[in-house]
């Protein structure tokens, strides 16, 4: 039993991590990477979303009919974003207003209502659990790393949290500004698929 859990959550640490393995959640993966500090409040974010309605989901499978199971996993995904939602308007407002309308369309996230449907739905509470906690701190490490690229980068620094940045390479330093616009998060975002693809194949 341990040894099935493990397996369920360092699958998502690798072998199926979302943007780069699975190919999922790539709209907030592009629009809030353009500091460290984003990626990893979108990735805790929506770990808690997915950690949590994967439980709710796999204690009601038998209860929920299958015509309408998705409208009923959206419902759930949905009362678990409206928390999020809430406590980082009362908690992290600063990071709240940078991530915008992106923490309430966790919603229709593909990762959270992909891992409700192929996962949850078809297993039980603590392999579910555990199947969303390792996609969930997949998707944060992926963010995390790609907003650190796109910052270093583009204005020289490293924010990890509070707004304060907490390394800056120096004076001297030009920042490469197109990589933290829109066309930088493309041309981030293929650089890394194509250094994973590279090491996966090794």
């Amino acid at each position: 039993m341990a040894q099935s859990l493990v397996k369920e959550f360092t699958k998502g640490l690798w072998a199926e991590i979302p943007p780069f393995r699975l190919v999922l959640g790539l709209c907030p993966t592009l629009a809030v990477t353009k500091t460290v500090e984003n990626g990893i409040g979108m990735g805790i974010a929506t770990t808690f979303v997915l950690v949590f309605s994967n439980i709710l989901i796999s204690m009601l499978r038998n209860i929920i009919p299958a015509k309408v199971r998705i409208a009923c996993y959206i419902v759930i995904i949905a009362t678990f974003v409206t928390i999020v939602e809430l406590v980082m308007q009362a908690y992290t407002y600063e990071l709240f207003l940078k991530l915008g309308i992106f923490i309430p369309l966790i919603v229709v996230n593909c990762i959270v209502l992909g891992r409700a449907e192929a996962f949850a739905g078809k297993n039980t509470v603590l392999p579910s659990a555990a199947d969303g906690l390792g996609i969930g701190i997949g998707f944060t490490l992926s963010l995390a790393a790609l907003g650190a690229v796109r910052e270093l980068l583009g204005a020289g620094t490293l924010t990890i949290w509070g707004g304060t940045p907490a390394f800056e390479i120096g004076a001297g330093f030009m920042p490469f500004q197109f990589m933290i616009e829109a066309p930088g998060a493309f041309v981030g975002l293929g650089l890394m698929l194509c250094l994973m693809n590279l090491i996966g194949k090794k």
